[in-house]
């Protein structure tokens, strides 16, 4: 089966239908192995104490809020170069999901770096440019909205999810591109394969993450899904206007 036949709204519901209620389950399992194993099985660490635990949730909420607009980029140009519905769709549905992860990383963030750096909040260059990338996830759920017309709602959408990439490689790699800053390094590098996470976090720290994954798809899903229907809906009332 073609990539492109998703792009077709039906055979993508029919298809969707057939494994959410799999991907539902298996994301439930995941997320409540993760979390259980890491913060009720897992020691205190050292330094740290017990708030080394919110790790499960900030580190992979941080790594999906870059990743999901990163997903929305690829939509977005996938809009614009074959002008594919789905794709535009999916783009929009995936932007309250980043926003909401983007939130839970900058939260968890500052509750996990107050008892080592002393505050809630520094204009650290990792941190700064995910404030930005929060603001560019608002903005780009408000322009969808300001906009009636779906397809110039999609174009600009989408121009807009070009600019914000910038800062989406920017909080991936502000670490790389700044020496100075309070935040640490990237805690499983992927380019090194080095990691500064203790073993005994590690597992369960790779289980949190995949159900983070999981936990994206199965809303992306679910919300494309609505978006076809509100679309259709919209369609079906355009008509019955103009009849």
């Amino acid at each position: 089966m073609s990539f492109w036949e998703f792009a077709n709204p039906k055979r993508f519901m029919d298809w969707t239908a057939k494994v959410l209620p799999a991907l539902s389950v298996l994301t439930i399992a995941s997320m409540a192995v993760g979390l259980i194993w890491g913060f009720f099985l897992t020691p205190d660490d050292l330094r740290q104490g017990s708030t080394v635990k919110i790790i499960y949730l900030h580190v992979p909420s941080a790594m999906m809020a870059i990743n999901i607009w990163i997903m929305m980029l690829l939509a977005s140009l996938v809009w614009l170069v074959r002008r594919h519905h789905v794709s535009a769709l999916a783009a929009r549905a995936a932007a309250p999901i980043g926003i909401a992860m983007t939130l839970v990383a900058l939260l968890t963030g500052a509750i996990w770096g107050q008892p080592m750096w002393g505050t809630y909040w520094a204009w650290d260059p990792r941190l700064t440019s995910f404030l930005i990338l929060f603001l560019f996830y608002l903005g780009y759920i408000a322009l969808w909205s300001a906009i009636e017309d779906p397809d110039a709602a999609a174009d600009l959408t989408s121009v807009l999810c070009i600019v914000g990439s910038v800062f989406a490689i920017l909080s991936r790699y502000a670490v790389r591109f700044w020496n100075q800053g309070l935040h640490q390094g990237t805690s499983i590098p992927v380019a090194t394969g080095e990691r500064t996470v203790s073993d005994v976090f590690f597992a369960p720290l790779l289980i949190c993450m995949a159900a983070f994954v999981l936990l994206f798809v199965t809303l992306l899903l679910m919300r494309t899904r609505t978006e076809i229907r509100n679309r259709r809906i919209r369609a079906l009332d355009l008509r019955s206007r103009n009849a």
